[in-house]
């Protein structure tokens, strides 16, 4: 799953792909660049997860930025213990260690559900604590 946590707007973004590689994160980047206006400016928090790097040997997603799409790419350092901003909002149940769902096949609607309600209730009491538990944990 690649995930995006909207902090202007608070709303939680994610594409649910077989694959993770650099292709399947350009074509969400250029997601969530569609979400946007072309005239703002988008700082792009990226984890070390390694189709967010950009390498000598394959630099889409660095040419993407780079072009006209007002995009910063801001990786976190390695050293740093800062937690995923959309991972927190996925209650342990949804995440897909530890789940008691058969497949990944089963764990994407309910992934794709729990965001639709998410984005519907953020100002929901039980979602503000949990959301709040895990940015201190």
């Amino acid at each position: 799953m690649f995930a995006a946590d909207d902090m202007r707007t608070d709303k939680l973004y994610g594409h649910i792909k077989p694959r993770k590689r650099r292709g399947e994160f350009l074509a969400f980047l250029r997601y969530v660049r569609s979400m946007h206006p072309q005239d703002k400016r988008l700082a792009i928090i990226l984890d070390n997860f390694s189709p967010h790097l950009t390498t000598k040997t394959d630099t889409r997603v660095g040419d993407y930025a780079a072009a006209q799409h007002r995009a910063r790419l801001c990786p976190v350092q390695r050293e740093l213990a800062v937690p995923d901003r959309a991972a927190v909002h996925l209650p342990a149940p949804l995440r897909t260690d530890g789940t008691d769902r058969a497949s990944h096949r089963e764990q994407g609607p309910a992934i794709r559900r729990y965001i639709a309600w998410r984005n519907r209730n953020p100002h929901d009491r039980a979602l503000c604590r949990l959301v709040d538990r895990a940015k201190v944990a």
